[in-house]
């Protein structure tokens, strides 16, 4: 198993293969949502871009994780496999008042820059799991959540609040409805 996906190497012999699986602690995605994860498993292929010094990358990515419900804050179980494609192009010239390189073109969205000639498979392997973890991770989509007065899971028992929690700012509006139903038959 190679460890780093090394540039040189797919100049002197083209395209290569690269496989990795990895075992991730959670503080390592730094995610709060993050309950536990799973090992992670990738396979790279890479080759020679079609610019110098670039190079292309294909692959898949799977993992499984448990991952907190943002509305009822319950664990509930996660499997993702996806692919990506990233293209490495060496880093540009910055100045030192200037550190970050700016995207111009919309089609540099999948560019990343590199300064070594290799990259680390672990690293791209953890990369993609970032950007395959949902921004607000849902147990189902149909989640009630917690009731904001009393807290108790509205997914497994109904609250005694009041149904009804209407925001004062609102009260403006209250009437609106009826008003604009008169307007119209008038």
């Amino acid at each position: 198993m190679n460890e780093v996906i090394d540039f040189d190497t797919i100049d002197e012999h083209g395209p290569q293969t690269y496989e990795g699986t990895y075992e991730v602690a959670v503080d390592e995605l730094d995610r709060e949502e993050l309950a536990s994860v799973g090992s992670v498993t990738i396979r790279v292929n890479a080759q020679q871009g079609h610019t110098d010094d670039e190079y292309i990358t294909d692959g898949t990515v799977s993992f499984t994780a448990d991952l907190t419900c943002a509305r009822c804050t319950d664990a509930y179980p996660f499997a993702n496999t996806s692919t990506f494609h990233v293209r490495f192009r060496p880093r540009p010239e910055i100045s030192a008042e200037n550190e970050e390189v700016e995207i111009t073109d919309r089609e540099e969205l999948d560019v990343e820059f590199y300064q070594e000639r290799s990259i680390p498979l672990r690293d791209l392997a953890l990369e993609q799991v970032q950007l395959s973890l949902p921004m607000k991770p849902l147990c189902d989509e149909g989640c009630l959540g917690l009731c904001p007065t009393c807290g108790v899971n509205r997914n497994r028992e109904t609250c005694s609040c009041g149904e009804s929690i209407v925001d004062d700012r609102w009260g403006a509006l209250k009437n609106i409805r009826e008003e604009l139903a008169k307007k119209k038959n008038v």
